[in-house]
């Protein structure tokens, strides 16, 4: 009988949800674009546009994607997240806001002018806010083992303010060059895509941070923490425009002075939560060594990017890319058993689950291992449990 391939506990595979989501999400956003296209400025303006905001996104991408190094997040829900916030979010929103700022003008009979104002200060938080929260809502419900703290939190958080960004910056720049020209564009894009690329996702990472301690508990106790990231994120949001419609310059400063403070804030939880995995790791995995599949060695590099870095690079150069790919599943396998096991103390998974992955791990780390490079030289003291020779430096 065919065994199952042990990768499965961590190999990525498409499901057919995903690419109905994904296909439904690329409608919105080609909605949503053609909106643009229609109501905002002629096609070369669109595509004008759109370049310029897709400029910085590799950027930014390469910038959120660092964060999840230690234990990577399945790129299909990262894919989505992204999708959602360019294409549901956006569109929804869009729609909403519009409705919103039209009430406003008839009921209150303000000018334009003020009534966005009084929309983007009070009302667009709520809205935004809420569309891109959702899909962090649906990973607790549907995908709450992927959610094993704070810095998962924020990596899907600023993959689908990413993407809502991205979408809305291409509405803001046709806005821009239809009504004041290539100079007025130049100051959107410095303003939107240069100053403050990472104001939607340092938004909706309010929403992350909340929903990731709400997958640590259970029952009611999920609340709280989803209410206050929702309430943090769009005072935050609502801060923001409120200072930049309402305060001019001084307000702008103020405003990129509240975003710096909550970007150093996440820096420090994500740094909190690496240690924390850390901890994990030196805690849960001593006791397997007398399974010879992990030694006070591993231990010792699994425990900082530093030398988790250094011995990819010590497999690659004595094992080519049968070697780096060894060592890249031995560590990620390794990294996944330590959570697994808080998992389990935190009742997160049922005693059949935790055995099915605890096994599947452990096979992926034999043979994960069985394909380390070793020399001759050191061939017997590998055999005994021992590490291969320059394998933890230091």
């Amino acid at each position: 009988m065919a065994t199952r391939d042990p990768r499965w506990v961590f190999k990525d595979r498409p499901s057919f949800a995903l690419i109905i989501g994904l296909v439904l999400t690329g409608i919105c956003a080609l909605v949503s674009f053609s909106f643009d296209v229609v109501f905002n400025g002629a096609p070369v303006q669109f595509f004008i546009a759109l370049m310029l905001a897709l400029a910085p996104v590799p950027l930014l991408l390469a910038a959120v994607l660092a964060l999840d190094r230690m234990e990577p997040e399945p790129r299909s829900n990262l894919i989505f997240a992204f999708a959602w916030g360019a294409g549901i979010a956006v569109l929804v929103a869009g729609v909403i806001n519009s409705l919103n700022l039209h009430y406003i003008i008839d009921t209150a009979r303000l000018s334009e002018a003020s009534a966005r104002n009084i929309a983007a200060t009070f009302g667009a938080p709520v809205v935004e806010e809420t569309m891109k929260g959702l899909v962090l809502l649906g990973l607790l419900r549907f995908r709450r083992a992927e959610l094993d703290g704070p810095t998962d939190g924020v990596i899907y958080a600023s993959m689908v303010g990413l993407g809502f960004a991205m979408s809305e910056n291409v509405s803001y720049y046709i806005a821009a060059l239809s009504g004041s020209g290539v100079k007025g564009l130049a100051v959107t894009v410095v303003l939107r895509g240069i100053l403050s690329p990472l104001a939607h996702p340092l938004f909706s990472s309010m929403i992350g941070v909340g929903v990731a301690y709400a997958a640590q508990r259970g029952g009611g106790d999920r609340i709280f923490p989803v209410l206050a990231g929702w309430s943090g994120a769009m005072i935050l949001h609502g801060l923001w425009n409120g200072l930049a419609s309402y305060g001019g310059f001084p307000g702008l400063v103020v405003a990129y002075l509240a975003l710096l403070v909550v970007l150093v804030v996440l820096i420090g939880v994500v740094f909190r939560d690496r240690r924390r995995i850390v901890a994990l790791i030196q805690r849960y995995l001593p006791p397997y060594e007398p399974t010879k599949l992990v030694t006070q060695a591993d231990i010792y590099m699994l425990s900082t990017f530093t030398r988790r870095r250094q011995a990819r690079q010590w497999a690659k150069a004595h094992g080519g890319k049968r070697g780096l790919r060894a060592m890249r599943d031995y560590q990620l396998a390794a990294t996944e058993l330590g959570l697994l096991h808080e998992r389990a103390a935190r009742h997160m998974v049922d005693e059949q689950t935790f055995h099915e992955e605890q096994r599947a791990l452990l096979e992926c780390m034999s043979t994960a291992r069985a394909d380390f490079p070793v020399r001759a030289t050191h061939a017997g003291s590998v055999a005994r449990g021992g590490s291969p020779s320059g394998y933890a430096p230091g």
